[in-house]
């Protein structure tokens, strides 16, 4: 039975073995015939030029076979997985280039910033506001300008004036570091109570209701208590918080200076000339009136600051923007510093301030582009700038839209 098993096994095996010879001779024909291939290339001089076309050939297919593979799996599961999520993907806008403006040097981020900021533009921070109804004190800070105080409160700038008569005098120019500054909680005034106040008669110059001044918690007033509004129990010397209150600001710069009364500025400091006078008139065209062009403090922002404050360097020369004469030169009082006035003609007048040497006198005939001063930190000055007003009869203009830079 066993033999008969070997039997049957003996041509099975021996098909076995013949298959594999054969499949042997098969692999070793290709292999010959590929060595033989090669080596009729390698005659050629074909080789290396074989060998590097079959590489690109690979690489080819490599990044091909990524592709797909990217596009069919990964791809398809990201954009699978944002619409899972709810997510809605958009194009990016693309950013237009910043303009280039011709001779203007980058300002000085933290103070412009602040200072270009128009007035009723200012950001109010209504959680500081609402946390507090009494007055805050605030010491002045070196780098500190009134709009950047207003800022960190939450108030309008007119507030911090109007909360400081007595420090600041309705005059930006007469903060300082070291002052000590009241905080209202609230936008408006604070007023001091004289003896013969009525309510009716302070709220209406306030431009509020009298219920506004006497429910305000931080005044401590009792409706019930007060008596006649016209007489009310408000002992003076009381400084009462006028929410949402406002007036007119004083107005501390020159006046318009005639050349035939230029005395008219003798309120405003020793700068003032006390003779009639005469010089050039001016073109009507106004060109810059100093080295830097750029700012180093306040913009134009009426009602609080009626010029612009220029960046230099102390010594820097200051130029006369027209032709005209000097109506004033000397001494300001109220903050800022030395001073020069040229009157231009035809209503015009151009204001210099903040001055550290004077290179002109009153009743002095000046060109345009005439240096007239240097550059200085007289007054209540922060830093050596050049504080410009230009005026056109009893209106002070914004100067950026009349002089040429």
């Amino acid at each position: 039975m066993h033999m008969q098993d070997r039997d049957n096994q003996t041509p099975l095996a021996e098909e076995t073995k013949a298959v594999d010879t054969s499949s042997s001779g098969q692999e070793q024909s290709a292999e010959d015939r590929w060595s033989q291939i090669w080596e009729n290339l390698v005659r050629l001089g074909l080789g290396e030029t074989s060998l590097r076309v079959a590489t690109a050939v690979f690489s080819i297919l490599l990044i091909l076979l990524v592709v797909w593979v990217m596009g069919r799996f990964y791809l398809k599961g990201q954009s699978s997985s944002q619409a899972n999520t709810g997510q809605i993907t958009t194009p990016v806008p693309t950013i237009p280039a910043a303009a280039n403006l011709p001779g203007i040097k980058p300002p000085v981020v933290d103070s412009i910033y602040i200072n270009n900021v128009s007035s009723q533009d200012m950001p109010h921070n209504s959680q500081v506001v609402s946390q507090r109804n009494d007055i805050q004190t605030y010491v002045v800070q070196k780098g500190d300008t009134l709009f950047g105080i207003a800022q960190k409160f939450g108030l309008l700038p007119e507030t911090v004036l109007w909360g400081n008569i007595s420090v600041l005098a309705d005059n930006v120019d007469r903060l300082s570091q070291g002052q000590t500054l009241n905080i209202l909680p609230v936008d408006g005034v604070y007023y001091e109570w004289h003896t013969g106040d009525g309510l009716n008669g302070v709220s209406d110059y306030f431009k509020v209701k009298a219920d506004d001044i006497i429910n305000f918690p931080g005044n401590h007033l009792d409706k019930n208590t007060i008596g006649d509004y016209a007489h009310p129990n408000i002992k003076a010397g009381t400084w009462l918080i006028v929410p949402g209150g406002k007036r007119n600001q004083i107005n501390w710069s020159a006046p318009y200076i005639t050349r035939t009364d230029p005395a008219v500025a003798k309120v405003f400091g020793a700068g003032f000339c006390g003779k009639i006078m005469d010089g050039p008139v001016g073109t009507g065209t106004f060109t810059w009136p100093t080295v830097e062009k750029y700012l180093s403090g306040y913009d134009f922002t009426p009602p609080i600051h009626y010029g612009i404050d220029i960046a230099g360097h102390l010594g820097n020369a200051i130029y006369a923007v027209d032709s005209g004469v000097v109506v004033y030169a000397g001494w300001n009082d109220w903050g800022y510093g030395n001073v020069i006035v040229i009157d231009h003609g035809k209503g015009w007048q151009s204001l210099y301030a903040h001055l550290s040497v004077l290179n002109v006198a009153c009743g002095a005939a000046v060109n345009q582009g005439q240096v007239i001063a240097a550059m200085g930190t007289t007054g209540n000055s922060s830093g050596p700038h050049l504080h410009f007003e230009l005026r056109q009869g009893d209106t002070r203009v914004n100067p950026w839209s009349y002089l040429k830079k």
